[in-house]
């Protein structure tokens, strides 16, 4: 049987995946407002552990279609090992769409283009990516290990080697002061990546995180849902995409938007518009609701 050691985490799109633990744990786990996996150590699981996971789930339940590559930062490990564990999935159900993972900066500049090109053929077709800002203040003040040319030099990689990016940018996370900055900064990253998917999340403290620790000092700001609405429209009208999904419906947003840019673009930002103009009346979501 598949037993899972800690807690697993993955993308929302991720939720009717097949989620295996490759690793465990990221390799960096230095990001200050992430307490993902700080309860554990990073390191490789063993290819005969895994291959007894998908004997046990094919004896079980129906071929998945999806399959989630868990914990934070599977790419690092070796291009040998995550091969033969693809082999071995497609072996067993041929029927696979698409295999994904996390993958760090740090893992995108590991990996050499033609060992993703290969992997890639193999069918680890999408990395989610935590670009998080284009700012570079705020980069270093997560501790995100790369600053935005960094960034965008390790997604080229994967773009090179024909993988599909889903990036992810945390709104609030320059607070007040730097809140155009944040957006206008990081839209410039992700029109230089150019991914085919594009979210936005708050940045929210979490217990047992630098970030925490600041917001208990009073040190974070927290942008309210009209800050965010503000910062969000600012992100919205920089972008310069060829062919993106762009979702905020991540737990964490206050307001849900949804489309494909550029065709959405506009009808977004008018949304953005009359929640600014009237924030009243705006469809944001309960406090409770955040927290499911």
């Amino acid at each position: 049987m598949i037993q899972y050691q800690g807690q697993v985490f993955r993308p929302p799109s991720e939720g009717n995946s097949l989620i295996l633990q490759a690793t465990l744990g990221c390799s960096w786990n230095k990001c200050t407002f992430c307490a993902m996996y700080r309860d554990k150590k990073f390191r490789v699981r063993k290819l005969e552990e895994l291959y007894k996971e998908i004997d046990w789930y094919d004896e079980q339940f129906s071929p998945p279609t999806k399959v989630f590559l868990a914990d934070g930062d599977a790419l690092m490990a070796k291009a040998s090992f995550l091969g033969e564990l693809l082999d071995y999935l497609h072996n067993t159900w041929p029927e696979i769409q698409r295999v994904s993972c996390y993958a760090s900066p740090q893992a995108l500049a590991v990996r050499t283009v033609e060992e993703m090109r290969l992997l890639k053929e193999k069918g680890l077709t999408q990395y989610y990516l935590g670009v998080e800002s284009g700012n570079d203040h705020c980069l270093a003040a997560m501790e995100k290990g790369v600053d935005s040319a960094e960034m965008i030099r390790v997604a080229q990689r994967a773009n090179d080697a024909g993988v599909r990016l889903s990036v992810m940018i945390l709104l609030g996370m320059g607070g007040f002061a730097l809140s155009r900055e944040h957006a206008q900064d990081s839209a410039k990253v992700i029109n230089a990546i150019q991914p085919r998917f594009v979210s936005t999340l708050v940045a929210t403290p979490v217990a047992g995180t630098p970030l925490w620790d600041s917001d208990q000092r009073g040190e974070f700001d927290h942008l309210d849902p009209i800050a965010l609405a503000a910062e969000l429209r600012e992100f919205l009208m920089n972008l310069d995409l060829k062919a993106s999904v762009f979702r905020s419906n991540h737990a964490s947003n206050y307001l849900a938007l949804a489309g494909t840019l550029p065709k959405d673009q506009a009808a977004m930002i008018a949304t953005l518009d009359r929640v600014l103009a009237n924030p009243d009346n705006a469809p944001f979501r309960p406090e409770w609701m955040r927290a499911l």
